[in-house]
């Protein structure tokens, strides 16, 4: 009788840590997030409730209630990126995705400035989530304002009574991100559940409480004329302050459970939901508010429509729920831009790097980045002390900066494709876009260029509302030169020392599993 040795399937962390290890990494995260998490990350990242209550008076005070379409016309542009994003997610599956994928792309300082402006977008972006919860808290209790007087964020007492708030919620997912992944991840999806839950009953509600139907959304409101193509535009930047972050997953790579299969799907299941859920949202809004002409509209945007047409209580109920996604969407971009400051020094290209690439054993988790980031928030929070344009426009200029680093990764993609050196199939039944990955990718690189050169375009009315000093309304490009400059400063001083053997080894792998 012949002996039969049963075949034992090999354990997925191995598989998933072999596949790390062809990068010239070792697994040092601990690998907790399964499908649901992984999709938490990106929507919570992307936050509609956070970011459209935000910014729904900033689109419609540009162009009035048709800058609705904006919103479809963006989701398509960024679901183009994104559907490029998946099938590099597949092929690239590391931390720190944005810098990762394009410097494997490209060259080094490439990859080094996708790296740099994301990590600076996304700090910014940490800053800009939470001092949102000013717009929310006072709104349900007057006691969260700590600071006595006016708790409008353009009013002194409120201004610092957002930094008190942002700080407090700040320094809360810094010790979130430090404690580890698992309770990250469960906080984050727990959060997640009840920010759908809460788009769904309040599109419903505002629905039900509509006071004029969908045609609204042809009704170019008092911003038409001659000028409206310009004033469409400029409200578009709503849409794309909302619409990124999408990519969070990929970020997460070395943290999720068969990342090649998850996060390509986790990505684009993001977008969509937010997009789908954003969209409904904001017809919701207009079909319910109660005028459109009386200015409340622009001053009050969507908590105005929810407290005056659902009332104090349950208004203030839904506030919480909105105050919840802050939370969450403050949370998810901490930790996105942890994940990413320890890949990039981890391949020793950031000052400190040493320090910065440490994981702590217990928790599976870059500790020193996690507050580096929060510190770095804090300290950004401060400017919107007495300086409310100033704050404004470092925002604008972040989400401008994010979009350059999208940028410098569909172009490099695209340039492989064009030459011939990309696969037009990906094995194992991976996502992959097939014949359709020229047009998909021309098709994400000219949304980009476009939108990047939209949003930095020197507006008075988008970088200097207020009538500050003339300065304000070319700051996106002052900005940008600064970022530019400090980048390659600190590029040059890295790169003057010998890269870490992880890095080089990294390096050499430049085709990984594709």
């Amino acid at each position: 009788m012949v002996a039969v040795t049963p075949t034992v399937a090999p354990d997925r962390a191995d598989i998933d840590s072999s596949v790390l290890a062809e990068f010239g990494y070792q697994q040092q995260l601990h690998r907790k997030l399964g499908p649901f998490a992984a999709f938490a990350s990106g929507f919570s990242f992307v936050s509609i409730l956070t970011t459209v209550f935000q910014l729904f008076a900033f689109g419609f005070g540009f162009a009035g209630p048709a800058f609705f379409w904006t919103w479809p016309l963006v989701f398509a542009g960024q679901l183009m990126v994104a559907l490029v994003f998946a099938e590099l997610a597949v092929r690239y599956p590391i931390s720190g995705c944005i810098y990762q994928w394009s410097r494997r792309l490209s060259n080094g300082v490439t990859g080094w400035f996708a790296g740099w402006f994301m990590l600076i977008g996304q700090v910014v972006s940490v800053a800009a989530a939470a001092i949102a919860l000013q717009v929310v808290l006072p709104s349900i209790w007057p006691g969260f304002q700590v600071v006595s007087g006016d708790p409008a964020l353009s009013s002194t007492s409120g201004a610092t009574n957002a930094v008190l708030l942002g700080a407090a919620l700040i320094t809360l997912t810094t010790v979130i991100n430090a404690v580890g992944v698992r309770v990250m991840s469960l906080v984050n999806s727990v959060g997640v559940a009840c920010e759908i839950a809460g788009v769904v009953l309040l599109v419903a509600l505002l629905f039900g409480h509509a006071e004029r139907g969908p045609s609204v959304v042809t009704d170019t409101g008092h911003a038409g004329g001659s000028g409206y193509a310009m004033a469409f535009l400029a409200s578009a930047l709503m849409a794309a302050y909302v619409m990124y972050g999408f990519d969070s997953a990929g970020e997460l790579a070395e943290e999720t459970r068969a990342p090649r299969r998850t996060a390509p799907r986790a990505i684009i299941r993001a977008l969509v939901v937010s997009g789908i859920g954003g969209g409904l949202l904001l017809i919701a809004g207009l079909m319910a508010a109660p005028s459109l002409t009386d200015g409340n509209l622009i001053a009050g945007g969507l908590p105005y429509v929810v407290t005056s047409q659902l009332g104090t209580s349950l208004g203030r109920a839904l506030l919480v729920d909105v105050a919840i996604a802050v939370f969450v969407c403050t949370l998810a971009i901490q930790t996105a831009a942890t994940r990413l400051m320890f890949s990039m020094s981890r391949d020793g290209v950031l000052p400190f790097s040493t320090r910065l690439a440490r994981v702590n054993g217990r928790t599976g988790t870059p500790l020193l980045p996690a507050v580096v980031i929060g510190v770095l928030a804090v300290a950004i929070l401060l400017v919107n002390v007495g300086q409310g344009a100033l704050f404004t426009a470092l925002t604008s200029v972040a989400v401008v900066v994010v979009y350059l680093a999208y940028l410098l990764v569909t172009v490099p993609v695209l340039v492989r494709r064009m030459r011939g050196g990309w696969a037009s199939t990906v094995p194992d039944g991976h996502f992959g876009l097939g014949r359709w990955g020229l047009p998909v990718n021309l098709a994400a690189v000219v949304f980009g260029a476009f939108m990047v050169v939209n949003m930095a375009w020197p507006r008075e009315e988008v970088y200097n509302p207020t009538g500050g000093p003339a300065y304000l309304r070319y700051f996106a490009g002052i900005a940008l030169a600064v970022i530019v400059g400090l980048g390659l400063v600190a590029y040059v001083a890295r790169h003057r020392r010998r890269r870490p053997p992880a890095a080089a080894a990294a390096a050499a792998i430049q085709g990984g599993a594709s």
